[in-house]
């Protein structure tokens, strides 16, 4: 083959990966999961670290860390100025440790894609395991590291208490149930209520140009929303902490309007739509948490989430189409029998050698998930795979590195030493498990 004509099947694999990303129900996930994400930014941190001091009771320290991870970072990028802020003011070492674990391994927009993408079971595998790990692994450490008497007195930010109004809760209550409903696979949920069929005809050239794309209406649809929303967003949220405006809103709308179009199923040629459980839900949701947030959150709470929310899209989102795209293209030239060779079959040696992938081969934030994806498709165990996903995050290069700047090269080494043991065991036990259900 020659060197055009592979690279030509390179970027076409890629490209018809990155339509079949955007066009599937993955945006009920990842919409609901970026706006969660931004309104997090709403909790005070004071709420999460004043339980971090070194004289906190474990029962506390450790858990506040793995909440305080979940709630106050998105990724490893994230995760580590903060890590170092809590651990040169006083913290303990073993909930620092957690934080630092649990931070970029659960957060909300990492474990909901992989659920969406790639199964629940991984998901939530991966959310109990990383809590676990987090919290055992930081325990260790404290053990092995005994941290001397003279602690540096606690700082301000564990000494200050400031908590949130009941209305916030109840709204990131309803902002989970978005997700859950997107996402949960229940009859309840994906049932067809009723059907409706349009008065179309689909033209016969159309349908043709479709079927090439592996798209349907509905799936063409949404990456056509997903252009408009792009410019229309920037004009209306890059700016919104100093004001609102039309573009404000007409973005939100164009947002509530996609995760609607998402909700349905089609068939026979698109053209006719099945109104599900998971249409009407997500229309009840949708205007609830307009309502709440129209009547109970001040304008600058309102705008303080909305550009968090934009915030993280910008900073994610492109990184995650370059990811899918090469993913793509990636699956079309990677030998099956490679991966089935190396990781598929659930072995000691293929799930320390997925670790060591990730050490090597790191994804910025959610990337992991469609190369978990495309690795999975191509034979590799679930074991393996899991244990993927549970290093990739922590132990990239560059985190390695930073850690060692922080804590100093014996618990950094360590530190990536336990990280590397458990993520491999976890990836072979779940791997055992799966085999003997």
């Amino acid at each position: 083959m020659q060197i055009g004509d592979l690279l030509l099947q390179l970027l076409q694999a890629g490209w018809l990966g990155l339509l079949d990303y955007l066009a599937a129900h993955v945006l009920l996930c990842l919409v609901p999961a970026f706006f969660i994400a931004g309104y997090l930014s709403l909790i005070p941190k004071e709420t999460i670290t004043r339980y971090l001091g070194p004289k906190t009771p474990r029962w506390i320290s450790y858990p506040a860390s793995a909440i305080g991870g979940f709630v106050l970072a998105v990724c490893s990028c994230t995760i580590l100025p903060l890590f170092a802020g809590i651990w040169k003011r006083g913290a303990g070492l073993g909930p620092a440790i957690t934080f630092l674990f649990v931070g970029p391994a659960v957060n909300i927009l990492a474990i909901s894609y992989t659920g969406a993408a790639i199964g629940g079971d991984i998901a939530l595998a991966r959310l109990i395991l990383a809590i676990t790990f987090g919290i055992v692994i930081g325990m260790i450490m404290a053990a092995v590291f005994k941290q001397p008497e003279n602690q540096p007195a606690p700082a301000e930010m564990f000494e200050q208490k400031q908590g949130m109004r009941p209305v916030l809760w109840g709204l990131f209550g309803l902002l989970m149930a978005v997700l859950i409903v997107g996402t949960l696979q229940i009859d309840l949920l994906t049932g067809t209520l009723f059907s409706i069929t349009l008065p179309l005809e689909m033209p016969s050239g159309l349908q043709n140009g479709l079927d090439a794309l592996h798209l349907t209406v509905q799936g063409a649809v949404l990456i056509v929303l997903l252009v408009i929303i792009a410019p229309i967003a920037w004009k209306g949220l890059n700016d919104v902490i100093n004001g609102f405006n039309r573009w404000t809103w007409t973005s939100l709308g164009l947002v509530a309007i996609t995760l609607l179009i998402a909700a349905p199923t089609t068939s026979t040629g698109s053209l006719i739509i099945n109104i599900t459980g998971r249409f009407i839900a997500e229309i009840i949701l949708l205007g609830s948490i307009a309502y709440v947030a129209a009547r109970y959150l001040t304008r600058e709470e309102l705008a303080d989430w909305l550009y968090e929310t934009w915030r993280f899209v910008k900073q994610i989102f492109p990184v995650l189409i370059v990811g899918v795209f090469i993913a793509g293209m990636v699956r079309s030239i990677v030998p099956e029998d490679w991966i089935r060779t190396l990781a598929g079959e659930n072995t000691i040696w293929a799930n320390a050698l997925a670790v060591f992938f990730g050490v090597f081969m790191y994804f910025p934030t959610l990337v992991e998930v469609p190369i978990a994806r495309m690795f999975l498709d191509l034979g590799m165990h679930k074991g393996p795979l899991l244990a993927y996903l549970l290093a990739d995050p922590e132990l990239s290069l560059q985190s390695i590195l930073v850690t060692g700047k922080i804590l100093g090269r014996r618990k950094t080494i360590t530190y990536v030493g336990l990280v590397a043991v458990f993520s491999t065991l976890a990836g072979y036990l779940f791997g055992l498990f799966l085999t003997a259900v």
